[in-house]
C-alpha cells in the first residue's frame, strides 16, 4: 500500500494547483484571469515577471503533478510557489488559517505548509503507479508492472 501514497498526494495536490492556476491564467472559477492577476499582484508589489512565474508554477506544475509527468521536477513549481506565499504573504498572519474569516485578518502559513510538504514528498518519492512517469519507465519496476 505504501507505493500508492504518492498517487493520493499527487492527485490532491495536482487538482488544487491546476484549479488555482486556472483561476489566475484563464479566469475560471471566479479567478481574475491573466491580466487581472498581474494587476492584482502588482498592487501588492509583485513584479509582472514573478506573477507569470507563479501562474506557470501553479498551473503547469500542478498539471505535471496531476498526471505524474516529470513529477519530481513538476512538484518543484508548487513547492517554490508555496515558499513564496508563506514568506511574502502569510507569515505576517502567523501559523493558523483565519478559520472564521474575521475581517482584517489574513490566513497564516498552515495550509501553504501542508501543500509545500506534499510537493516535497513527491520530489522525494516520484509519482508512483498510474502515472506518465511509470509508463515511460521513470517509476520503479513495481509501478510499471501495475500498468
Amino acid at each position: 500500500m505504501a507505493r500508492w501514497a504518492p498517487v493520493v498526494i499527487r492527485i490532491v495536490l495536482g487538482i488544487a494547483f491546476v484549479a488555482h492556476g486556472a483561476q489566475k491564467i484563464f479566469g475560471l472559477w471566479g479567478g481574475l484571469g491573466f491580466s487581472g492577476t498581474i494587476d492584482a499582484f502588482g498592487k501588492q508589489g509583485m513584479p509582472a515577471v514573478m506573477t507569470i512565474l507563479v501562474m506557470i508554477g501553479e498551473f503547469f506544475g500542478g498539471l505535471g503533478v496531476l498526471v505524474g509527468c516529470l513529477t519530481r521536477l513538476a512538484a518543484f513549481g508548487p513547492a517554490i510557489v508555496m515558499v513564496g506565499a508563506m514568506l511574502l504573504v502569510h507569515a505576517q498572519n502567523g501559523f493558523f488559517m483565519n478559520w472564521f474569516n474575521a475581517p482584517g485578518l489574513g490566513h497564516g502559513i498552515e495550509c501553504n505548509l501542508a501543500y509545500f510538504a506534499m510537493a516535497v514528498s513527491l520530489m522525494m518519492t516520484g509519482a508512483g503507479p498510474l502515472s506518465v512517469d511509470a509508463v515511460r519507465g521513470g517509476g520503479t519496476r513495481r509501478d510499471r508492472d501495475l500498468l
